[in-house]
């Protein structure tokens, strides 16, 4: 396939540069930064011989490799994103290279003693061997989702140089903001031309997964009234306190932190007080569409009920979807799994088809008519310091696209 220091060369000039998305902008890309990379990706995919690249006036980036057979097959696409999250900085990022991974401890930064270690994070114990790639321990890796542009790229490379191997047509798709939500929002499913496509997005080996959270999220407004603490009683109204009550009426175990597998979640991420307004912020998850629609309406109703506590409105909601569970939209559509799965069986891998505990612009784009399964990109502990991402996954999931790309003309 590809050579192993070629795709670790190309993955570290990636995520060497800062693409960190902005969830308070409007523009799109939410950053000027991610043009930086955008612009790069544009000129090696005409490098490597790539057809009718373009990128648009939002620094959506998409791609040709033409078919090399006679007969009609379905056009194909393979899409990942260039930004990183806001969660935790991508600036400055400084990857190092584990060879031959013991199996024991990894020191990060020795000044200010941060570890990988297989204690916390037991999946290391999967890569024994193997060419491991972290972050220093300051930031995060981003190999979400340049692991996955990495990937698609050196696969369509590979395809370019062997063309005895045989395929139908094969767009890919490179978006911003893919972190803050808006991955898919521009994104022009017409223009992309694709029967259906496949996110290179997800996280361990093996992992292949057509079904996502059902996604809102919502902003509780709290409003206080502030007076002179000396002279408050029966006066001041501190919508802190109110804020509280609003927290501590949720399902205290329905959190992240508390669920696991299809179990949904209120999920509070930010406040901001003081006596007079309080704002809190929250993403509301589940897999099933009803229980999803319920925690709407409790999060609503809680508010209300606050509400009759008090002569005039003080609590306030806004709740907005964001995404939803793209299984519905690919149930119809199963021989597009069941080719991910033979392509992976092919290339020596167990898949492992789980629901999806997040999105992908893949849920989105579901909805938008381009069906779009998730496959994995290889990379752990996505969104902070402890990231990794071992080549050998990278490798093997080349061989998927690859092998994905062999397999639809010969059904």
């Amino acid at each position: 396939m590809i050579a192993k220091q070629h795709l670790i060369n190309r993955f570290i000039s990636y995520v060497t540069v800062d693409t960190e998305s902005n969830p308070e902008s409007d523009t799109t890309p939410s950053t000027a930064k991610q043009w930086d990379l955008a612009n790069a990706l544009v000129e090696e995919l005409k490098e490597i011989g790539m057809q009718d690249v373009t990128i648009d006036e939002n620094a959506y980036i998409m791609a040709t490799l033409p078919s090399n057979i006679e007969k009609q097959v379905p056009t194909i696409g393979f899409v990942s994103h260039f930004d990183t999250t806001p969660d935790f900085t991508g600036a400055n990022v400084k990857p190092q290279i584990i060879e031959n991974y013991n199996g024991g401890d990894i020191v990060l930064n020795k000044a200010e003693n941060i570890v990988l270690s297989p204690k916390d994070f037991d999946d290391l114990l999967l890569y024994k061997g193997q060419t491991l790639i972290t972050t220093d321990g300051t930031t995060l890796l981003g190999a979400d989702d340049k692991a996955g542009i990495a990937e698609i790229i050196s696969a369509m490379e590979y395809l370019i140089q062997h063309p005895e191997i045989k395929h139908g047509k094969i767009r890919v798709g490179f978006t911003p903001d893919e972190e803050i939500g808006r991955g898919a929002h521009k994104f022009d499913v017409e223009k992309f031309g694709a029967d259906w496509a496949y996110t290179m997005d997800g996280s361990q080996i093996g992992e292949l997964e057509y079904e996502n959270f059902n996604a809102a999220g919502a902003v509780v407004t709290v409003k206080g009234k502030i007076v002179h603490p000396g002279y408050a009683k029966g006066k001041m109204v501190n919508s802190m306190y109110i804020a509280t009550d609003y927290i501590n009426s949720l399902p205290r175990l329905e959190t992240p932190e508390h669920t696991e597998d299809r179990q949904g979640f209120f999920h509070l991420y930010s406040i901001e007080g003081e006596v007079d307004s309080t704002k809190l912020q929250y993403i509301i998850r589940d897999h099933d569409k009803e229980h999803f629609e319920a925690r709407k309406e409790m999060m609503l109703k809680l508010a209300d009920e606050l509400n009759s506590q008090f002569e005039k409105e003080v609590v306030t909601i806004e709740i907005k979807d964001q995404y939803f569970n793209m299984r519905e939209k690919i149930e119809p559509v199963m021989h597009i799994v069941d080719i991910a799965e033979e392509a992976m069986q092919q290339a020596g891998i167990k898949p492992i088809i789980k629901p999806i505990r997040g999105g992908t612009d893949g849920s989105q784009l579901s909805f938008m008519g381009l069906p779009c399964p998730n496959i994995f990109a290889g990379g752990h502990n996505f969104h902070g310091r402890y990231e990794y991402v071992p080549v050998e996954s990278m490798l093997k999931a080349i061989e998927v696209i690859v092998n994905i790309a062999k397999l639809v003309p010969e059904k």
